[in-house]
């Protein structure tokens, strides 16, 4: 792992596209709201699909509080196949003060507000 970003330099490679954004949350914390351009890989199957970031040039892990996100970061940079830059994004969602795309039921993504701090870690409720 390459350390942590904060909230402005993630704004600056999500503006760019100068990074691949990994949302470790669960697909349905997913679908309700995560920054635009990201993609979700929940935290469970980064082991099972961590050749997926082959040839990636930098990765930003992100999850609701940035304390998950580290260990995913430390999973991709372990990986012998991967050689890019991999680092954490330090506030998790809690700190991001940009807006949040969130998944209709179709799939397709539309823009919301700025962040509230949702915090889901764990999978969908049940009700």
């Amino acid at each position: 792992m390459d350390g942590e970003i904060g909230t402005e330099e993630l704004r600056s490679l999500v503006d760019e596209a100068d990074a691949r954004v990994i949302d470790i949350r669960s697909p349905g914390a997913f679908r309700r709201g995560h920054i635009p351009g990201s993609e979700n890989v929940p935290l469970p199957t980064i082991v099972d699909d961590v050749e997926r970031f082959d040839g990636d040039d930098r990765v930003v892990t992100v999850c609701p509080h940035g304390k998950s996100s580290v260990q995913a970061a430390r999973l991709i940079a372990s990986y012998e196949g991967f050689d890019g830059e991999v680092v954490s994004f330090a506030p998790g969602l809690t700190g991001w003060d940009g807006p949040l795309e969130e998944a209709d039921s179709s799939g397709s993504e539309k823009s919301t507000a700025a962040a509230d701090g949702g915090s889901d870690e764990g999978p969908d409720a049940p009700f």
